[in-house]
């Protein structure tokens, strides 16, 4: 059974949420964990296009009955499993009801120790009700401001729909930490004047030119370029996330970044 279920999530797309998802499951799988990659972007699935995989069987496969979950699973070399989507699927994008029940019902179902579930982009049902059920909640963010806008809107539904649930920011694609901490700032104070309560900042990955030369060349960045700064970050995530499973607080990557506090503020959006 699914040990914890932790769900990528951007309120746009051109985040990085794709590449940041497959390096967070290398990065958990070399620390130890078992890993399942599971592509959850109903209907434009592209995993399997980062990795370079051609798979037989996939998630619509599975959810039609065709072939089990663990059938359809390709043990990646890096260390972890991917569960392919299909890319062009209506009846996958339009996923809802029973069969989205049944989506659910696989995630906590996997024989895993963390399933890395990379949600598509956008407000969606099907994406919020995974959003919901989800263990970890991380929202992709950049500096951009519509990236902010969005970031701040899966926020406030994830809010709505989990009020008990748990969402961190993952701040992509910064020059340096500072920017972090100030896309960090503008999302907490938004969360903390309209929503009650504050979000915290679970990681930042840098901009890193070895990042699109990994997507291009269809291999794992950790894999293709094991000690640039981004797979630096990602590794920085995924240990403070496995400290998590053992029992200790989380915090944020290194102790390089701490909470905002700011108060009040305008919503993105």
């Amino acid at each position: 059974m699914t040990r914890r279920l932790i769900a990528i999530a951007s309120g746009k797309g051109g985040v990085g949420k794709t590449c940041l998802a497959i390096g967070l499951a290398q990065a958990l799988a070399e620390a130890g964990r078992v890993v399942l990659l599971v592509d959850g972007d109903l209907g434009l699935a592209n995993v399997d296009v980062q990795l370079g995989l051609d798979p037989r069987l996939d998630l619509g496969d599975v959810l039609a009955g065709r072939c089990t979950a663990a059938q359809a699973t390709i043990t990646h070399p890096a260390g972890f499993g991917v569960l392919p989507g299909r890319s062009g699927s209506a009846a996958l994008a339009a996923l809802e009801g029973a069969g989205l029940a049944q989506l659910v019902a696989l995630l906590r179902g996997a024989d895993a120790d963390d399933v890395v579930l990379d949600l598509g982009a956008g407000l969606g049902a099907a994406q919020r009700r995974l959003a919901a059920v989800a263990d970890l909640l991380l929202v992709v963010a950049s500096e951009e401001p519509t990236s902010l806008t969005d970031a701040y809107a899966v926020l406030k539904l994830h809010r709505r729909d989990a009020p008990e649930g748990r969402a961190g920011v993952l701040v992509n694609m910064v020059a340096q930490h500072s920017q972090a901490l100030r896309v960090h700032a503008a999302l907490d104070a938004a969360c903390r004047g309209f929503l009650g309560a504050g979000v915290p900042l679970l990681g930042a990955v840098r901009r890193d030119v070895k990042v699109p030369a990994a997507i291009r060349a269809q291999t794992p960045l950790l894999t293709r370029h094991p000690n640039c700064p981004a797979a630096e970050d990602l590794r920085t995530l995924a240990q403070a996330l496995t400290a998590e499973a053992a029992g200790s607080p989380i915090r944020a990557p290194g102790g390089r970044f701490s909470p905002a506090t700011s108060p009040g503020g305008t919503p993105p959006g």
